[in-house]
């Protein structure tokens, strides 16, 4: 299984740390965000990474980040020019892909626990996709997951009423499939490829099982959950914690 760290956008939520340099590189406890998606990813036994980051902080990325030998894995970059939605960035990577399955994080989300339980459960799973959910008390700000025992039904964005209090999470997991899904898709009314849009069509094809995260989680997109994951991580001096 290959993976992916999407850490391109502006940051706007967060300026003016962000205009020092890119959000991905902020602090988060002892280490710059980007240590966190890359442990999680060797942890779970995913060493040959890709991270996919905007023109003008490609050159602050690399230096921080270096051939990936420090965290005992192999780091491949990959520039998306303008923002075009996250399953736009993931598009990138078709390539370095390949006919691999691929694990697809968020460079900004902070699980308190180790990924690794969830991508074996992807390992065990024949085709289709896996997206890992959360128990949220304001589900309205999130994409909201519709879901039986096995599988998710449908994930409604930001909705009014949600069907249920789990959040889809910036952790994915896809079969080779996954760029043929992407070309089918439409950009949506803010004219991006939205990761939304791909999940959805697993779900129709009912190929879209779940995991609900254990342990603490967040995005660190605000100031508020920059804050939480900073908690988090200095609680556990940058640690994962196991599941046991």
């Amino acid at each position: 299984m290959k993976g992916v760290i999407l850490a391109g956008g502006r940051g706007t939520r967060l300026y003016p740390l962000t205009k020092a340099t890119n959000k991905h590189l902020l602090p988060v406890g002892r280490e710059p965000m980007l240590f966190h998606p890359i442990k999680q990813m060797v942890n779970a036994g995913i060493n040959d990474i890709l991270v996919v980051t905007s023109t003008q902080h490609m050159g602050e990325v690399v230096n921080c980040l270096g051939s990936g030998e420090e965290f005992g894995c192999a780091l491949t970059y990959k520039v998306q020019e303008e923002p075009g939605g996250i399953a736009h960035a993931l598009a990138l990577a078709e390539d370095f892909v390949g006919d691999s399955e691929v694990c697809v994080m968020l460079g900004d989300n902070i699980f308190e626990r180790s990924i690794a339980p969830y991508a074996e459960a992807f390992r065990q799973q024949e085709s289709g996709a896996r997206v890992l959910l959360k128990e949220v008390g304001d589900p309205e700000r999130y994409g909201v997951a519709a879901m039986d025992e096995r599988q998710v039904i449908d994930i409604e964005e930001k909705p009014k009423a949600p069907k249920s209090s789990h959040a889809v999470v910036g952790l994915y997991f896809y079969d080779a499939l996954i760029f043929d899904v992407i070309r089918s898709i439409e950009p949506s009314s803010r004219g991006e490829l939205e990761i939304t849009a791909v999940n959805n069509t697993y779900a129709r094809r009912g190929q879209l099982r779940y995991d609900v995260c254990r342990g603490r989680w967040t995005d660190a997109g605000t100031f508020e959950s920059l804050l939480e994951a900073n908690q988090i991580m200095m609680k556990n001096r940058n640690r994962l914690l196991s599941h046991d």
